[in-house]
Parts: structure tokens; C-alpha cells; sequence
């Protein structure tokens, strides 16, 4: 047992650890770690069950700091708690190359379970963590062997909860009863701008009820005891839980507490001192008592809740061999060994078909194919299941009460994408989500994030082009694919039939450093022929796919356009002018290849011609100025996708004329 003086003491070392680190840096957030100090010491003295020594340990709670810029909280947690995240760091906060960033990222600095900061993403990703749990723990538990069983904590503050993805995905979260689910909001009325009565007057615990959660009311966030208590019963409940903890921004300030003054800027010289007198804490900056450290210390108890979760998967792995295996294979990110059987097999069978289909149909026959020996397929749709394709015959709809492998978001684009990302990082799945391209844009920032996290997410996008016709330019993507690419380290494929699309998919899955979209056409796109080295060479990006003796000029395509490159190459042959078609599917993967492999693709000094039905902008990179761009630089209009594809100069002869143009 813990007392109140060890744990007022324990809530002080936060509060200074965060105010003389944003005062070394002078820039940060001292204000929320100050405020939310009791409620830490109440979750993770009390509750969290983790082991510092080992923080990829499979079944330890997860922690997410939503409220990001907060980082400082979270860094003195590791760091007190016995994480590898000495003093040094936590000196260097918001400096080149520390592991104390601005905001908590993940794989930077240990026990980070995902990167937060842009307000609202962090609980988000925490309900696709608490839904992996819930699903890894419905096919892998066995009576007597309750192998999964861990939650998933969530420090949120008001700036959270006025983002709109917060209703999307706290909406879903209660309708799954993601019980293992427990956020603990730090209700201190503030924000940047002040108080925030003036644009945020929700009535939160009403909000939250009405979305199927268990609500605890008026919980004083400085009493550890009363927080302890309101955690204990939240893990009793059968539905996810929030906790209002009722905080003062900045606690410990004789001045500045309970102001936006002490919110997102430095305290001061002045009122660190006047603080230090206030709270009782009379040591140098950044010097913690041998005392505090053994209170906070959390590596003995910790590897001893870890081996006792060891001893019981020794057992499991006795009595249930075959899933012990499984488990650790899928939460190492491995493939099964026969995945690369079935990509050969189900390409084979690409060939042997010869499908004129659309790759968004090609795209659910290669899922179709792939979820045979991938048991951690997780899909799903944002209500567009039916016009995505991202079902399969054997798929499972998830519900409150039926775990299952394919989610229904609902229109929740956004939160869809952040609870993919949660999925990724919680490990044990490879999710993937799909809406059309158009709505790319309302779940940006979470694809941004799974970039910047380097982790496998697979966001499918449908309905590609000016190609979905009738909808008309709300839903016709112009824009969309080039605007991608503009994102580092996100693999952006636009396949043009069966065996690219299949590819594609390939890739999406093999790929640990990073996400991935896959971006399919409406319409039906006809199959193209290919030797078993062009197949090879679409896993580079682009290749070239029909070529010819002494090649005039270059035409680069994409997608629906590969088609129309095809054909404007066998005109200009009926002409005399012998030009190459390079498809390029995925520019991303064409751009880390070797010198000598792209100049094997775009010979230097060939004139070239690009056509993709999107702005023309990206595609000079290849080109070059004196090079020409068939595509589209307005919005679309509604009409049959025929009509639109000749209204907008997608022609043979438009093409034709182009390459002619830059030959001349």
C-alpha cells in the first residue's frame, strides 16, 4: 500500500520533472502534466500492468497520451517508472535526436505505444487497440487460459473530445462494448485560447452515455484514492468506460494554475521557485530522491506479473501448440510461410483468366484469394462495403457479440483510418479499410500518421477517377493520387488489371516499414499480356510493358489509362512511330529503385508522354517540361464514364497527337 505522502510525493515528481524540462527547452506544455499528476500516479502505481524491462511484452496494458502535447507526463512516467529513458533525456526534451520529442512518437522513445499530438487521434487509435484485444482474445483464449486479457488506458483532455473524429470512433467503441477500454478525461475547462465555456459546452458524461459507455461522474482528478477507485470499477464494467476526472490545468502554480498562461509556454524562473516553495519540493531541477525512484520503480513487479503471464504460456502452448505458435507469429508481424505459394498460385490463375474486369472486383478476387492463408486479414469498409468489395465469402461482420473479421466503420472515414492505425500498432492483425478516393481526404491525417509511424495499415480506395461517371465531380478524384504521393513513405499503387492488382496486394501485406494504398477503378479495365519477367518487375514500381525497336518516345500510364496508352501505341505502330508503354503502378516503389534499373525503364534523352486521369502537375518529375501530360486540371462533371473520358480529351487521338508533339 502506497501512502499519501508517498503518493503526493510521486505526483510532485511529475509536476517538476514537466516544468523544468519545458523550462530547460522554453517551449512545451507544463500545464496538463501539473494537472493530470494524481490521476498517473492512481493508473500507473496502481493499476498498469507493465514490465519497464521488456515493453514489447505481448499482454501489458496499453497506455495512450491523446492529449500529446503533454508529453512530458508520459516521458516522467517512463523514465520513474525504470524505462530505458534516463535523465539525460528527459534534460534534452524538444531537442535534435532526443527521445523526448515535442509530442510522444512511436519506436522513438520506449514504451510510446503510438505517436499522438494531432488532438483526437490518440484515443482513436486506443479503440483499435482495445478492438484487436477483444478480437485476438475471442479466437485465442481457451478455458482455463485467459492468454489476452490486458487494457487499454486513454489520458484525454477537452481538445480531444471537441474533434469530430472523437464521436466517430467513441460512438463505434460502445456499440462493440470495448469493456477493456478506459479513458480517463482531464476535465480542467481549458485551453489554448482560455476557458472554454465559450466554444465547448458539451455535456460530456450525457454524450458518452448515449453512446453505450459506462460514465463516472465528477471524480476529483488530485484525489489518488478516489481516481484508484473510479479504475477499479471501470474494469468491472461490461461496456468501455469513461472517467471525468475534475482538474486544475497547472496544479502546484501559485500564479498560474487554472489559467491558459501555464497551458503551452514555460512557467518562468520566478514561478518555478514560487511552485518548488508551494508543492514542498526542495531539490535542484531535475533531481529525484532515492525514495521517489523506489516508490515509482515498476521493473521488479512488473517482470514478475510478465513471468507469471510466461508460466501460464508454457501451459497454453502444451495444451494448445498450434495457436501458442500462431499467436507469436502474428504478433512478431511474420507472414506464414505459404503466403508466397499463394501469391504464385492466385497470379497463375490472373493468367490463366484473363479478366476484364474493374480493379476494384480485382482487387476483392486477390483479397478473396490471400485471406485463405492470412488469418490476420482484418478488413472492413466505411459503409461502402458493397461498392468497395473488401468483404470475402468466408469473412465474419464484427459485432458487439461476434467476433469476426471484416468491420463495418460506418461513415466514419476518418475514425475508421485512426482505428486501422490502432489495429497496426497493437499487433496481431493487418487491417485494411476502404471508402472511395474522394474521401481520402477526410482521413488524411490519420494516413499521414501511419506514415510517419511506419506501420501497416492498407487503406483501399475505390472509384479512382472521372471513371465512376454519373456520381459527378463531389465524387470524381482528380486531386487525390498525386496528393498522396506527396506523403513520405506512404506506397501508393494504381493498378491497371488482375495481375497488378494482385501485386499490389502482395506488396501491401509484405510491407513492415510502412502503410499503403491501394487505389481501384470503378469501372471494368481490359487484361493485359505479360512474360514472367514483367511480372517480376511490377513489384518495382513501373516497367515497361510493351515495347518496340527503336522506340520514338516513352508513354507512361497508370490505372485506367494503361489501356489507353496501349492502344495509342498500337496506333502510332499502324503509323510508323514505334513508341514504348511503361506502366507505372506505384511510383513510390519505381523511385527507391537503382539508377540503372529506372534508366532501363525511361531511357534519358527518349521524349515522354504521361497520361493519368488525375492534375498534370506530378507528373513533369518524369517527364520533364519537355515532355507532355495528358490528364485533367478541373473538377469533373456528371456523365456516363464514357462521355467524361472523351469530354476531358482521354482519347487515342489525343494521345497519338501528344507523342507526335514531342517527337517533332
Amino acid at each position: 500500500m502506497i501512502s499519501k505522502l508517498s503518493t503526493d510525493k510521486m505526483a510532485n515528481a511529475i509536476r517538476a520533472l514537466a516544468m523544468d524540462a519545458v523550462q530547460k527547452a522554453n517551449s512545451g506544455h507544463p500545464g496538463m502534466p501539473m494537472g493530470m499528476a494524481e490521476i498517473a500516479v492512481a493508473l500507473w502505481a496502481k493499476n498498469y500492468r507493465h514490465n519497464p524491462q521488456n515493453p514489447r511484452w505481448i499482454n501489458r496494458d496499453r497506455f495512450v497520451l491523446s492529449n500529446g502535447h503533454g508529453s512530458m507526463l508520459q516521458y516522467a512516467l517512463l523514465h520513474l517508472s525504470g524505462y530505458d529513458l534516463p535523465m539525460e533525456e528527459i534534460k534534452n526534451f524538444r531537442q535534435l535526436h532526443s527521445k523526448t520529442p515535442g509530442h510522444p512518437e512511436f519506436e522513438i522513445t520506449c514504451g510510446v505505444e503510438t505517436s499522438t499530438g494531432p488532438l483526437g487521434q490518440g484515443i482513436s487509435n486506443a479503440v483499435g487497440m482495445a478492438l484487436a484485444e477483444k478480437l485476438l482474445a475471442a479466437e485465442f483464449n481457451k478455458p482455463g487460459f485467459n492468454l489476452v486479457d490486458h487494457y487499454t488506458y486513454v489520458f484525454t483532455g477537452d481538445g480531444c473530445l471537441m474533434e469530430g473524429i472523437s464521436h466517430e470512433v467513441c460512438s463505434l467503441a460502445g456499440t462493440l462494448r470495448l469493456s477493456k477500454l478506459i479513458v480517463l478525461y482531464d476535465d480542467n475547462g481549458i485551453s489554448i485560447d482560455g476557458h472554454v465555456e465559450g466554444w465547448f459546452t458539451d455535456d460530456t458524461p450525457k454524450r458518452f452515455e448515449s453512446y453505450n459507455w459506462n460514465v463516472i461522474r465528477n471524480v476529483d482528478g488530485h484525489d489518488v484514492d478516489a481516481i484508484d477507485q473510479a479504475i477499479k470499477a471501470a474494469q468491472k464494467s461490461d461496456k468501455p468506460t469513461l472517467i471525468c476526472c475534475k482538474t486544475m490545468i497547472g496544479k502546484g502554480s501559485p500564479n498560474k494554475a487554472g489559467t491558459h498562461d501555464v497551458h503551452g509556454a514555460a512557467l518562468g524562473d520566478k514561478e518555478i521557485a514560487a511552485t518548488r516553495e508551494a508543492i514542498g519540493w526542495n531539490h535542484p531541477p531535475f533531481e529525484i530522491p532515492a525514495d521517489i525512484y523506489a516508490a515509482w520503480d515498476a521493473k521488479n513487479a512488473g517482470q514478475a506479473i510478465e513471468n507469471e503471464w510466461n508460466a501460464l504460456f508454457k501451459a497454453y502452448s502444451e495444451r494448445y501448440p498450434q495457436e501458442a505458435g500462431e499467436l507469436q507469429r502474428r504478433m512478431k508481424g511474420e507472414l506464414p510461410g505459404n503466403f508466397e505459394q499463394a501469391v504464385k498460385d492466385y497470379l497463375a490463375t490472373c493468367r490463366e483468366k484473363k479478366e476484364n474486369i474493374a480493379t476494384r472486383k480485382a482487387s476483392q478476387n486477390a483479397i478473396q484469394a490471400y485471406a485463405q492463408v492470412l488469418p490476420e486479414f482484418l478488413g472492413g469498409s466505411a459503409d461502402l462495403t458493397g461498392s468497395n468489395l473488401t468483404n470475402w465469402k468466408e469473412c465474419v461482420a464484427v459485432r458487439a457479440d461476434q467476433p469476426g473479421n471484416h468491420i463495418n466503420y460506418g461513415v466514419r472515414e476518418f475514425g475508421m483510418s485512426a482505428i486501422m492505425n490502432g489495429i497496426a500498432l497493437h499487433g496481431g492483425y493487418i487491417p485494411f479499410g476502404a471508402t472511395f478516393l474522394t474521401f481520402s481526404d477526410y482521413s488524411r491525417n490519420a494516413l499521414r500518421m501511419a506514415a510517419l509511424m511506419k506501420i501497416r495499415s492498407i487503406f483501399v480506395f475505390t472509384h479512382d477517377s472521372i471513371g465512376l461517371g454519373e456520381d459527378g465531380p463531389t465524387h470524381q478524384a482528380v486531386e487525390h493520387v498525386s496528393s498522396l504521393r506527396l506523403i513520405p513513405n506512404l506506397d501508393n499503387w494504381r493498378p491497371c488489371d488482375t495481375v497488378e492488382s494482385a501485386v499490389a496486394w502482395e506488396q501491401a501485406v509484405k510491407r513492415k516499414s510502412g502503410p499503403t494504398t491501394l487505389i481501384f477503378s470503378r469501372q471494368n479495365l481490359p487484361y493485359q499480356e505479360r512474360n514472367e519477367e514483367q511480372i517480376a518487375a511490377v513489384r518495382r514500381g513501373g516497367y515497361v510493358l510493351k515495347d518496340a525497336a527503336n522506340a520514338k518516345a516513352v508513354l507512361i500510364a497508370t490505372g485506367s489509362e494503361v489501356e489507353l496508352a496501349v492502344k495509342a501505341a498500337d496506333e502510332l505502330a499502324a503509323q510508323g512511330v514505334p513508341v514504348r508503354v511503361v506502366s507505372m503502378p506505384c511510383c513510390d516503389a519505381f523511385d527507391r529503385q537503382d539508377a540503372s534499373y529506372k534508366a532501363s525503364v525511361l531511357p534519358k534523352g527518349l521524349p515522354r508522354v504521361a497520361v493519368e486521369a488525375g492534375v498534370t502537375a506530378f507528373w513533369h518529375k518524369y517527364v520533364g517540361l519537355e515532355g507532355a501530360v495528358i490528364g485533367i486540371d478541373t473538377f469533373g462533371e456528371s456523365a456516363p464514364a464514357g462521355v467524361l473520358f472523351k469530354h476531358f480529351g482521354f482519347t487515342t487521338e489525343k494521345v497519338v497527337s501528344a507523342v507526335k508533339s514531342v517527337i517533332a
